[in-house]
């Protein structure tokens, strides 16, 4: 297993964290667990209850904070990805590169919009500054077309936001791309080859 970082594994009194599994939703009841998450950039608060998403609670359950029921049977790691496969192809995708931003000490929030997996903040920011990243997860070989990305690139730039491609190796090793924007300006003074000299 890999060494899990200090805000995964410094949740008080080393306790558990419990969860129940509802209509493929995951919500945390304890009052403490909830603010104990929620400083830690884990979960959100929908209609006064306390949710995880499937990848946060992947990554919990793989860490061994939390366990998570369904009724009154216990859900394992490999259960719950087969239950957030159904609703989403991409999961295991999402859990590798949440895993690895995460060990790295960085907080971890839903992507919004443009089609960001994830919004990443600095190492020290989170409650303080708004997310300084924008990461895209791909797995090696998936075809993506780099024009659907032009115009969302260009937004997320305009908002003062680095947008990250993280590309997950076939060795499962996850590689992060920064993408800046690049302008080609048309040459419109006419180079002979006789202007050079060789």
């Amino acid at each position: 297993m890999l060494n899990m970082n200090k805000s995964c594994m410094s949740f008080e009194n080393n306790s558990k964290i419990q969860g129940v599994l509802i209509k493929n939703q995951i919500m945390v009841l304890n009052p403490d667990s909830q603010k104990d998450l929620e400083q830690k950039g884990y979960g959100e608060f929908e209609k006064n209850k306390f949710h995880l998403k499937s990848f946060e609670s992947l990554y919990l359950l793989y860490a061994g904070v939390l366990t998570l029921f369904k009724g009154k049977k216990k859900v394992d790691f490999d259960s719950l990805m087969q239950i957030c496969k159904k609703n989403d192809e991409g999961i295991l995708t999402k859990f590798l590169v949440y895993r690895d931003l995460r060990t790295r000490g960085y907080t971890v929030k839903d992507g919004f919009g443009f089609g960001s997996d994830f919004r990443v903040y600095s190492k020290g920011d989170f409650g303080e500054k708004g997310a300084k990243f924008l990461v895209f997860g791909l797995s090696e070989g998936k075809q993506e077309r780099i024009g659907k990305f032009q115009k969302k690139i260009e937004e997320i730039i305009k908002m003062g936001k680095e947008p990250i491609i993280a590309v997950i190796e076939r060795r499962g090793e996850i590689i992060y791309y920064k993408i800046t924007q690049m302008n080609f300006y048309q040459n419109k003074q006419k180079i002979e080859m006789k202007d050079f000299e060789f």
